[in-house]
């Protein structure tokens, strides 16, 4: 029991750290007055880092989205969704903390609310879906790493001048919370939660087919 509750310790501090890395790196960019495609291969390559480093740790989700996702096709235990969410929301606040808000997730004024939220379901979805499509392929978590990086950066430069591009809840909740720009963040987190849900939904269908289909033959 204590070397179970020592390991999600570790787990947890291990995506507390990544998701501020993941915040920090990105949103430092924005603070130095980074290009659109700057902050995006920012974000990506923190992304990168940050999987590279924690995953053989936690996984390195370092996204509440990710994990609800993982929890819902049996990826992540349920004991460990909580603790999880809170350690990349607390990772995320504290990277915002020292960058005193920069970089808030907020839509463009000639986006509509409706739009805004497909479009975060689309990408939040694209993005996990991306995400189960590379962990059944790799064996290394090295090409996962900057496959996901690549995915992250990737989305953020053609959607991020729409929406911001969360895809993440931490990375809205931080600096969104510093920045006074809090009415936005349940908006962010259910539509970005709904995108990775449904990818869990279509992985898991997907997956029951493939074993129908091996079954028969």
């Amino acid at each position: 029991m204590m070397a179970e509750a020592v390991n999600m310790w570790r787990r947890g501090l291990a995506e507390f750290f990544g998701t501020a890395l993941m915040v920090g790196g990105g949103c430092a960019s924005i603070a130095f007055g980074a290009s659109d495609a700057i902050v995006s291969l920012s974000f990506g390559v923190a992304v990168t880092v940050a999987i590279l480093i924690f995953q053989p740790i936690s996984g390195a989700h370092i996204n509440p989205a990710v994990s609800l996702a993982f929890f819902r096709s049996g990826h992540l235990e349920r004991e460990a969704l909580l603790p999880y969410i809170v350690a990349q929301l607390s990772g995320a606040a504290a990277a915002a903390f020292f960058l005193q808000g920069v970089g808030p997730t907020t839509r463009a004024s000639d986006v509509s609310i409706p739009a805004a939220g497909l479009i975060e379901v689309f990408i939040t979805f694209s993005l996990m879906a991306s995400i189960y499509w590379i962990v059944l392929r790799s064996q290394t978590h090295i090409s996962i790493a900057f496959f996901v990086g690549f995915a992250v950066a990737l989305l953020a430069f053609l959607f991020g001048p729409f929406t911001g591009a969360s895809m993440n809840p931490a990375r809205t909740f931080g600096p969104n919370l510093f920045a006074g720009e809090t009415s936005s963040i349940a908006f962010y987190s259910f539509t970005t939660a709904l995108g990775a849900w449904i990818a869990a939904e279509v992985f898991i269908r997907m997956k029951l087919g493939n074993d129908t289909d091996e079954s028969q033959d």
